[in-house]
């Protein structure tokens, strides 16, 4: 390597530290101090190390870089201004309500694919697009993250560095700023390097140890990493936490604080020439852009239920998932060890190229479809009973903040699964997803409505979650019927405009026994309608206010939810239509206490989701 380039990317490196520090001080917040650990590491990344292209950062030809470690953006931003892409007058404009430069990174900025700053998430996000890089792309594109070694006392750090392990990333880099210092004291392992790189080894990643302030030491270990062979690569960098910083530098209670300005002065000084004109490699070219088609996706074949026939809707969802890969080989099916539970497993069987087993690590799972959906390489559907997507709110969470293209499907949904018990029971699950921005909540009850649900998610963007069941219940619908997101299905109206009656409203179990309460209801001369919601999130407001409208004078509608009540359909209901000027009464009947084992229609009577609580709470309320 040339002396000239290892002075050259040591220069960038305190240009981008004195960035760092000014844009901070122009905000008056952030973390220059965790960014100037890392400055010789992304600036030897990216003036020495990494391909792409600055006029199109997301070129799909591109090495990815995730900076997982988020609150050090400033030395991010610094290194896209040190590229050419941002002006210093951009960079100073951090943390600024008009302003995407953010005080932590999100794609609104368009050389970031995934937000990050919840700590743990970069390497799960990585492995998920290295994962694509070697197994559906089968490019030469290179994938690097850049962690701080507190994040990596994260349980979904190890997740993700099993994952990458055992489908052999070679294409992955994992980077660990070891700076020793936390946020609010040492780091468990401080400047225990050889005990990071072990554990690396352990989970079969190939270690090496620098000191990560020395450029040479640095481009070697990325010159090492790309010989190492179905293995993945950590690099373990000792650095230390405000490096060149006087008085500032390994020194304890700095995090998130600006610095004075007179420190620039003396990184200044130490910068021995001009800045060059970088010469940054090109993207490979043996990958291509391609159009997702989103809309104009379709299963191979319609739903071919009979009226009547027995399904269960998380069969279906196996089966239209696996019908969507048999038409599009962008959809890509992630599952967490219970793929044969979730049916899943039917995508497997046809098509193993596009199935993923993620293993017991929902976390993983979740930040791995999130990374393989970047830059439209994929449309990822996740799957694993809907309680245990519960462990991954975060990952959701941060989904949402990345404007994420990822679908999950939670199967095994509220009490209705039985004699396993509550801790398999999902009934906190709408609630997560209702309140996770822009997402779409699907909530099908027979087979034929899961299979559409199922090819509607596949043709939106963003997060989608389809809530499916255990049970074997009749098909309703058939075949041909149309089915649109935010449209509900009126499927039972006595209801006579006379001012005595009620709306029932139910999903998946809870719909036939709205049906068989409204049988019995007609037989003691009880007026009734029946709604299927079908899409929880956004909720059909106009299906609703006109079927309640029908009964006349004071309207009253009744939620029955396999659920608890809070975040459920009774809350969805009632905040829908409270802006009616109908005075319309809505009553919930959903889960009350925490259930128990037994059989499922046992379970429906005993917490108070039955044909029998429905019709008790119609003759009381009509």
């Amino acid at each position: 390597m040339a002396t000239d380039q290892i002075s050259q990317i040591g220069d960038a490196a305190n240009r981008m530290r004195i960035s760092a520090i000014d844009m901070t001080c122009a905000s008056k917040s952030g973390h220059p101090t965790s960014s100037a650990s890392a400055a010789e590491i992304v600036a030897t990344l990216f003036f020495g190390e990494m391909r792409y292209s600055v006029e199109h950062p997301r070129h799909v030809g591109a090495d990815r870089f995730i900076l997982s470690k988020g609150h050090a953006c400033p030395i991010l931003y610094a290194a896209w201004e040190e590229a050419g892409l941002l002006t210093r007058e951009q960079t100073l404009t951090l943390r600024k309500i008009d302003s995407d430069i953010e005080g932590h990174p999100t794609p609104r900025l368009n050389f970031i694919d995934v937000a990050t700053g919840s700590l743990g998430q970069g390497l799960g996000y990585a492995a998920g697009m290295a994962y694509v890089g070697k197994y559906v792309d089968k490019a030469s594109y290179r994938v690097y993250t850049l962690l701080g070694d507190g994040e990596s006392s994260e349980g979904a750090v190890w997740e993700a560095a099993a994952f990458s392990a055992h489908y052999k990333l070679d294409n992955l880099v994992a980077i660990v700023d070891v700076n020793r210092l936390g946020q609010s004291e040492a780091a468990p392992l401080g400047h225990n390097i050889e005990m990071f790189a072990d554990r690396f080894r352990a989970f079969g990643f190939h270690s090496i140890v620098v000191d990560g302030h020395d450029v040479a030491a640095l481009l070697k270990a990325f010159a090492e990493a790309k010989t190492i062979k179905n293995k993945p690569t950590a690099i373990l960098c000792k650095t230390f936490k405000g490096k060149g910083i006087k008085d500032v530098e390994d020194q304890d209670n700095w995090h998130g604080k600006p610095v004075a300005a007179e420190a620039v002065k003396e990184i200044q000084a130490r910068i021995k020439g001009d800045k060059p004109k970088w010469n940054i490699p090109s993207v490979v070219t043996d990958v291509k852009e391609h159009d997702l088609k989103l809309g104009s996706i379709k299963m191979s074949s319609p739903p071919s239920y009979k009226l009547g026939d027995k399904i269960a809707t998380r069969q279906a969802y196996g089966t239209a998932l696996t019908k969507l890969a048999d038409t599009c080989k962008q959809i890509l099916a992630f599952d967490a060890d219970t793929k044969n539970s979730t049916f899943s497993i039917e995508v497997l069987k046809k098509h193993p190229e596009q199935f993923v087993e993620c293993f017991i690590a929902e976390q993983n799972m979740v930040s791995a479809a999130i990374g393989a959906g970047c830059r439209d390489r994929t449309i990822p559907f996740c799957s694993t009973f809907a309680a245990f997507f519960t462990r991954a709110a975060d990952q959701i969470r941060m989904g949402a903040i990345s404007f994420a293209n990822v679908k999950l499907c939670g199967s095994h949904a509220g009490i209705s699964i039985g004699e396993d018990g509550p801790s398999q029971m999902a009934l906190e699950d709408l609630a997560l997803f209702r309140t996770v921005p822009n997402s779409v909540v699907f909530y099908p009850s027979d087979g034929t409505s899961a299979e559409r649900a199922v090819e509607l998610a596949a043709n939106i963007r963003g997060i989608v979650f389809i809530r499916t069941g255990r049970p074997a219940l009749p098909v309703l619908y058939e075949p041909n019927e149309h089915f649109e997101v935010g449209k509900a299905k009126v499927l039972k109206n006595t209801l006579d405009g006379k001012g005595k009656g009620v709306v029932l409203i139910g999903s998946g179990v809870t719909l036939y026994e709205a049906l068989k309460a409204h049988d019995e209801l007609n037989s003691a001369g009880i007026k009734s309608a029946v709604i299927d919601l079908f899409t929880i999130k956004p909720i059909d407001t106009n299906t609703i206010l006109e079927t309640a409208r029908a009964i006349g004078e004071n309207p009253q509608i009744i939620t029955i939810e396999d659920h608890y009540q809070a975040g459920g359909i009774g809350e969805a209901v009632a905040s829908a239509v409270s802006s009616s000027n109908d005075k319309i009464r809505v009553h919930s009947i959903f889960v009350k206490d925490v259930p128990r084992s037994g059989p499922p229609d046992a379970l429906l009577d005993m917490f108070g989701i039955s044909a029998k609580h429905i019709v008790a709470k119609a003759k009381s309320t009509v």
